[in-house]
């Protein structure tokens, strides 16, 4: 099970599901101490900015931080729920949710995968710079990309709205 949320909510998410493992991504200038439980190998920190298109001064996502996000993922033994998390869980960590179930099962539905995001999530807005990289890199068609332009931009807030993410 994948568990998204804000980096406020980070410490007690993973205190509650009792998760092992941690994907952070947040900017350069953010600093972000590994949650009590987690160890350094199971935590993965992609330094890059909630940006869909690159510019100066910030660090737009990338396909190389989506192939590590993919390494880490498939290295996640399952014994214990995953937390992924942004600044807001609104945008990066929902688009690194989508990926994470999209590379764990082939077999899934993009489509079907996105609206269970949307249902969890009202305010759920997956970066599409991420996803279209792991579209690529997943040999997806452009399916993951349909797939959350189909749920749209979702509520406009502040912070995201937590959920989680069975992977069936």
């Amino acid at each position: 099970m994948i568990h998204v949320c804000s980096f406020a909510r980070l410490y007690s998410t993973v205190q509650t599901t009792g998760a092992r493992h941690v994907v952070t991504l947040l900017g350069m200038e953010d600093h972000v101490e590994r949650p009590p439980g987690v160890l350094e190998p199971n935590h993965l920190f992609l330094r890059v900015h909630d940006i869909s298109e690159p510019r100066d001064g910030h660090v737009a996502p990338d396909a190389t931080h989506v192939e590590d996000l993919l390494r880490f993922v498939r290295g996640w033994d399952r014994a214990a729920p995953l937390v992924v998390h942004c600044w807001a869980g609104i945008s990066r960590s929902t688009a690194a949710a989508f990926v994470s179930v999209c590379a764990l099962q082939p077999e899934r539905d993009e489509q079907e995968i996105a609206w269970a995001i949307r249902r969890a999530s009202p305010t759920a807005a997956p970066n599409s710079r991420i996803v279209s990289f792991a579209d690529e890199l997943l040999g997806r068609d452009g399916r993951m990309i349909a797939a959350v332009a189909a749920i749209g931009r979702g509520t406009l807030a502040e912070e995201g709205v937590p959920f989680r993410l069975d992977l069936q």
